[in-house]
């Protein structure tokens, strides 16, 4: 069963009624004090009541029990528009749920509530000073019966709803609340073992002589100051014996070093608290729809930590629903947009576009930037001069994007400095991928940067040549296209033995400079490689050598499909 939209009016600051598409991710942005968390807040406020229904009676399209006890969910007064209460004190918060049953579902909803449904169960919670509201909002042939059977639909779906809420103060006390919870339930089934039984039998003998003598100590302690006093028994229950070794624990973190979870900084506390809240509530799931609710995953962490939360809660989020609020750029789902619901100005809509959500957090791109979809990173400008007239000769695809700014090229100048730039990037709300030279600096950045939760596998090529250890982009070209340009102008012959076999190519060309008794340094370096640029950047037809391109070709096929994924995730 799925959550597939939420909409929400007269509760705290909003008024009016969204109906927001709920996803399998669904990220709320927003600057501050726009009401993204009353919108989270009055979701989770919703599935906590409806998750609660499986013991509740009704009345009338009214719960009577258990939610005359329980009003920790909903209060009128701070929840209703404190505006609105004095001209209708009877006015409710109304709150509309839509949810998708799959066919295995849709059985078992006749099973257990004797109607037919066609996959869509529309309903409604009406929360206010009296006992909440409940109504089936379905159109049509079978409306009527559906409302009448209110009590089974709502037990329906609290049986298969399980709503965890993280807030976004995380600290060691809430990672120690969930560690309660896990031992006092695991250890429960420990208590019934003989063993066990025997052991705290063994425990109560061993206690009791030293609680006579303090009750002995007090009592004649008592007398003096009541003479009254005939007699005083310190005890310990067989129950309170137990809940005292279910909670005597500390929670040690080895991190580096080992220590106390709560000597720890306020990242890795609210880190142990979100993982341990997600562990309880799939532990505790058992089988029903977990939707995890998370309010500003990115507080108190630094920018790495960030990335790898946003990299597990993609993981979380292929098996459950995740609805969160942030105005942090890297929680925005760019591959996605109608999954990020821009809250501003007191009103919320899905996102249209990168620039709507770049406005409303206040991104400001560079003008190279503002309108790509997808930045492809190479580690030299030499390279980025090459690769745009290469990428346009082998695809009108990839012409197309890049004279529509839709892809645009990025240099590193320097390996070193992919994670900088990815994360630029990212913050830019960009899509990025990167070509980079197969040699020890391009794979070391590329595995700094994935380390970091900036990059996967999936984004990167690497110009690797067949029978080569090591390898850069001018491998790729072929010797011809610039042989007679090093000849006229450097007076260095490819011909040369130096420069054959297996090493990289600015390898090769280093041993065939000092071979022709010429001088060698980066700058002639750069300089031969700016050269090679304009001839590949000319010709780009005949630069490539055709037993060397084959990371070429994968790297103009997986832009195509990144683009084709971008697109179609726009539409």
């Amino acid at each position: 069963m799925q959550l597939v939209s939420f909409s929400v009016s007269n509760y705290r600051s909003i008024t009016t009624a969204y109906k927001l598409p709920i996803r399998q991710s669904t990220i709320l942005v927003g600057p501050n004090n726009e009401g993204k968390s009353n919108i989270l807040k009055a979701l989770v406020t919703a599935l906590e009541i409806l998750g609660a229904a499986a013991s509740a009676k009704m009345y009338r399209g009214r719960f009577l029990s258990p939610y005359r006890e329980r009003r920790d969910e909903y209060e009128w007064t701070k929840d209703y528009p404190v505006n609105l209460q004095a001209t209708n004190p009877s006015g409710e918060s109304i709150f509309d749920l839509e949810f998708r049953l799959n066919d295995g579902e849709v059985e078992d909803f006749w099973r257990e509530v004797k109607s037919t449904l066609d996959g869509t169960l529309p309903i409604q919670l009406s929360l206010g000073r009296n006992d909440p509201g409940f109504k089936v909002r379905k159109k049509g042939p079978g409306a009527a019966t559906l409302s009448k059977k209110a009590e089974p639909i709502a037990r329906f779906i609290a049986k298969r709803l399980n709503i965890t809420y993280i807030p976004a103060v995380r600290t060691s006390m809430e990672a120690h609340n969930i560690v309660a919870s896990i031992v006092d339930r695991e250890l429960s089934v420990a208590e019934k073992d003989e063993k066990y039984k025997n052991a705290l039998e063994e425990i109560a003998k061993l206690q009791q002589p030293i609680l006579d003598q303090v009750s002995k100590n007090i009592r004649d302690s008592l007398k003096e100051f009541l003479p009254g006093t005939r007699d005083v028994r310190i005890q310990v229950t067989e129950d309170a014996r137990m809940r005292a070794l279910r909670r005597v624990y500390d929670i040690m973190v080895d991190d580096g070093t080992l220590t106390q979870l709560e000597r720890k900084g306020d990242g890795v506390q609210s880190l142990a608290a979100l993982g341990l809240m997600r562990h309880a509530s799939e532990s505790g799931a058992l089988g029903r729809q977990l939707i995890l609710a998370i309010e500003e995953p990115e507080s108190h962490l630094h920018p790495s930590a960030i990335h790898t939360l946003k990299k597990t809660l993609g993981v979380i989020a292929e098996k459950h629903q995740v609805v969160m609020t942030t105005h942090c750029p890297i929680f925005v789902d760019r591959l996605s947009l109608k999954s990020n619901i821009i809250v501003h100005n007191k009103k919320a809509q899905p996102a249209h576009s990168i620039l709507e959500i770049r406005k409303t957090l206040g991104v400001r791109a560079s003008d190279n930037l503002l309108h790509a979809d997808l930045v492809l990173v190479v580690e030299g400008e030499e390279d980025r001069r090459a690769l745009i007239e290469l990428l346009k000769y082998a695809s009108t695809t990839l012409t197309g994007a890049l004279s529509h700014q839709t892809l645009v090229l990025d240099s590193l100048v320097g390996g070193s400095n992919l994670s900088y730039k990815l994360g630029q990037i990212r913050e830019a709300l960009c899509s990025a991928y990167c070509f980079l030279d197969h040699d020890k600096c391009g794979i070391s950045a590329a595995q700094r940067a994935e380390n970091e939760g900036l990059l996967s596998l999936a984004d990167v090529t690497f110009t690797t040549c067949s029978g080569m250890k090591e390898s850069e982009i001018e491998d790729l070209y072929d010797d011809s296209l610039y042989a007679g340009m090093l000849q006229a102008r450097y007076g260095v012959s490819t011909l040369s033995p130096k420069f054959k076999g297996a090493n990289k190519w600015s390898d090769r060309l280093r041993e065939t400079f000092l071979h022709q008794g010429k001088t060698w340094s980066d700058q002639i370096k750069g300089k031969v490689k700016a050269d090679i640029s304009e001839l590949v950047a000319a010709s780009p037809g005949n630069a490539l050598n055709p037993y060397k391109r084959a990371s070429f070709d994968a790297l103009v096929s997986s832009l195509e499909i990144k683009l084709k994924v971008i697109k179609e995730a726009h539409i």
